[in-house]
């Protein structure tokens, strides 16, 4: 008896909405990174896609536990010399709470061709609103 290992053709996506209003980031990022790879599936397999679809609604009613609105630093380098931007928590949720919870996901996700296109199926919206009810998303609940 040979391991099964699953093939593109294999693969049913499913589209799953998490609520991210009053749950930890890390949390959230956690069930969004494991429904985009596919561990949750039987048939995952690590070299190939077998994740779903992902939309996070209510990204800035997320929180941050203990002192980490203050204390953790988001940096940027522009390439040039001098170029190191930085950006604390507090002020980053406020302005770009999306880009706060993409940027968690993408760090649990494979640095690779693959990752890069786990990512493509996340969508991050600010607000309960989203512009996919036609895709019959399930709700995925966060712990």
């Amino acid at each position: 008896m040979s391991t099964f290992m699953a093939r593109r053709q294999d693969v049913v996506r499913k589209w799953w909405v998490i609520d991210a209003g009053g749950k930890p980031l890390g949390r959230v990022a956690v069930a969004a990174a494991v429904l985009l790879r596919g561990k949750h599936k039987p048939i995952y397999t690590p070299h190939v896609d077998t994740g779903d679809h992902v939309i996070i609604i209510n990204a800035a009613k997320t929180v941050l536990t203990g002192r980490k609105l203050d204390q953790k630093i988001y940096f940027h380098h522009s390439g040039y010399p001098g170029g190191l931007r930085r950006v604390v928590y507090r002020r980053l949720m406020s302005e770009r709470p999306d880009f706060a919870v993409e940027r968690a996901i993408r760090g649990m996700l494979p640095k690779t061709k693959l990752g890069r296109e786990m990512f493509r199926k996340l969508r991050v919206y600010r607000g309960p609103e989203h512009p996919h009810a036609g895709q019959l998303p399930d709700i995925w609940e966060v712990k």
